[in-house]
């Protein structure tokens, strides 16, 4: 199960009700954020999050908006005597930019951190993390700055089929089944059983995380087939030609793009302050596509 939380959904300027932006994701084990806007830390400790637990923070750009609470962070982790490192990933320019958070405050790091700049340019998807249960992918987006866009995926897992099980060889525990579960064939009271007959796959679960981006046909690539699509939405349609000018996305748009990736949901994030009500761009995406709703801070979602 794939658990997510929203720290912050407004845009560049913090509201009273919307912190700048941050989505926490845990995965078994795994924590991790997208971005890490001014006042995340004070959002985890709400929601009952332990920092000290995350271990990755992917970096979509490095304006403010989307960085401010690194320094932050960084800065109580070591406080609270972290050890582990901390990988931070983030487009061309991401080395540079924690060094000069790590010389600008008078840190006194009690861990690593690991800057993974992620030196891609083309258009298309990549693979940055691969693990045994899970992979995040990446792609360059259309910002006025570098940016990237992320999609976390848990893998499909091999399952054993116990009415199978009961039905050859009328048991469904046996020390050899670890093996069966790792796509070897084993044998069990002289009956050989294959990964094919006796096991399944699970499909994989698909999470995208676009923000800060000006429309083009690619985002749908990363967005592909997705479970959910979490998307930014600044303007509505009728400040499409802003939303241009500045490098965003509207919730038509980003309900455009759900639908042709054949996403199965879309959640609108990253709000511009001038909206107070949020049910005008809920109802311009659902124009287009029906299974859209609106993030709130703290709002949480299983996968």
């Amino acid at each position: 199960m794939i658990e997510i939380a929203f720290l912050g959904t407004s845009s560049m300027f913090p509201t009273k009700k919307r912190s700048q932006s941050s989505v926490h994701l845990k995965f078994c084990s795994e924590n991790m954020l997208f971005d890490c806007g001014e006042g995340t830390q004070r959002q985890l400790r709400i929601m009952g999050i332990s920092p000290m637990k995350i271990d990755n923070i992917f970096v979509t750009h490095w304006h403010g908006d989307h960085t401010l609470g690194l320094a932050g962070l960084i800065q109580s982790m070591s406080a609270s005597r972290r050890e582990k490192d901390l990988y931070i990933y983030g487009p061309i320019g991401t080395s540079q930019r924690i060094y000069h958070i790590l010389h600008s405050f008078a840190f006194k790091l009690t861990f690593k951190i690991q800057a993974v700049e992620l030196q891609i340019k083309e258009k298309t998807v990549h693979r940055i993390v691969d693990k045994e249960l899970f992979a995040v992918e990446a792609m360059p987006v259309s910002h006025i700055t570098p940016c990237i866009s992320y999609t976390f995926i848990e893998k499909g897992r091999r399952r054993i089929k116990t009415e199978y099980l009961k039905e050859k060889i009328g048991i469904t525990r046996h020390k050899k089944l670890g093996d069966l579960q790792k796509g070897k064939s084993v044998t069990i009271n002289g009956v050989k059983l294959s990964p094919k007959q006796a096991t399944f796959m699970t499909p994989e679960k698909k999470i995208a995380y676009i923000v800060d981006t000006s429309y083009f046909k690619e985002l749908e690539k990363i967005a592909e087939n997705a479970d959910l699509l979490i998307c930014e939405s600044t303007y509505l349609d009728d400040s499409e030609v802003k939303a241009e000018e500045y490098f965003h996305l509207t919730a038509k748009k980003a309900a455009t793009i759900a639908k042709n990736a054949k996403a199965k949901q879309l959640i609108l994030t990253h709000f511009s302050q001038r909206y107070k009500s949020l049910k005008p761009l809920e109802e311009e995406a659902k124009k287009i596509f029906k299974e859209v709703k609106i993030a709130r801070d703290f709002d949480k979602i299983e996968i």
